[in-house]
């Protein structure tokens, strides 16, 4: 499975929106139901595609109507985060959350009770997040093996340019039937299908693999984690709509972009392809 083989043909061809205004091509896997960013950039490059104020996950900015749409979501999912980690994990413990961005989520599991731990590499984040009373580690690495009850990743494995790497390090970090928690965009929801190359969910080249549910379950069966549950993190298909909206047409337009939130909705209730999804593993060694 790994390294994922893709074909040679674009399935879309997206434009970056956020920084430097590149295209980039989506190409299939051949093994699994996902797609891919070509090229990629450099490793040594790939953070000046992060270097924006529109970067929102590295800021606590409030200056745009997105933003502020963006900081109430926040908000308003992290008890519902918690609460979904609580009924799969009663007993409080030890809490690593990896991409930590400005810490929110951190804060809140600690106000909850958990003891926390975090890594995130953006400084300017780790800045915002220890004025906050978190102290984000730069990577895991220094974390020992087999340490933590509960492992999220909040829209942070599309980024990772070594899928494998991170894998084996979550399986090296979790205690034996610990909680992995990874949250990621899926292209298959119904507002992917509405936008098309403008739906601000692949961020190229920001968000490198592209993920369905299918190979989600899939890469991490092969890798000793049973899925538990999954949940749609409903909110998502809005936010994105309104972001697409302003890519695909130039403004932000609020009334077509409840339109289509709605309906990505409606429809994942039947079809299970929500905007983003919330998988829950368990380490089955």
């Amino acid at each position: 499975m790994f390294p994922i083989k893709y074909s040679e043909e674009a399935f879309l061809i997206c434009k970056d929106h956020t920084v430097s205004g590149e295209k980039f091509e989506l190409r299939k896997a051949e093994d699994l139901d996902m797609l891919i960013t070509f090229p990629w950039p450099e490793e040594d490059k790939l953070p000046a595609y992060y270097k924006s104020d529109k970067y929102i996950s590295h800021t606590d900015s409030k200056r745009t109507f997105i933003d502020r749409i963006y900081q109430q979501v926040k908000s308003l999912m992290l008890g519902r985060k918690i609460k979904w980690i609580e009924k799969e994990v009663p007993q409080k413990g030890k809490i690593l959350d990896i991409g930590a961005g400005t810490g929110d989520f951190l804060a809140e599991a600690k106000n909850r009770g958990w003891e926390i731990l975090g890594a995130e590499p953006n400084p300017g984040a780790r800045k915002l997040a220890a004025e906050k009373g978190v102290e984000l580690n730069e990577d895991s690495a220094a974390f020992p093996e087999n340490s933590f009850d509960v492992i999220s990743m909040w829209h942070v494995l599309e980024h990772v340019p070594d899928l494998e790497k991170q894998i084996e390090e979550l399986d090296r970090l979790l205690k034996p039937d610990g909680l992995l928690v990874i949250a990621v965009p899926n292209f298959k929801s119904h507002d992917a299908e509405v936008y098309k190359k403008f739906w601000a969910a692949y961020d190229v080249p920001r968000h490198l693999y592209h993920f369905s549910a299918d190979a989600m379950k899939e890469i991490f069966k092969t890798k000793h984690f049973s899925l538990t549950s999954q949940k749609g993190l409903f909110f998502d298909a809005f936010y994105v709509s309104l972001l697409s909206e302003n890519y695909k047409n130039g403004s932000s337009n609020i009334f077509r972009a409840i339109k289509t939130g709605v309906s990505s909705n409606l429809k994942a209730r039947s079809t299970g392809n929500y905007s983003s999804l919330a998988y829950f593993f368990r380490k089955s060694r």
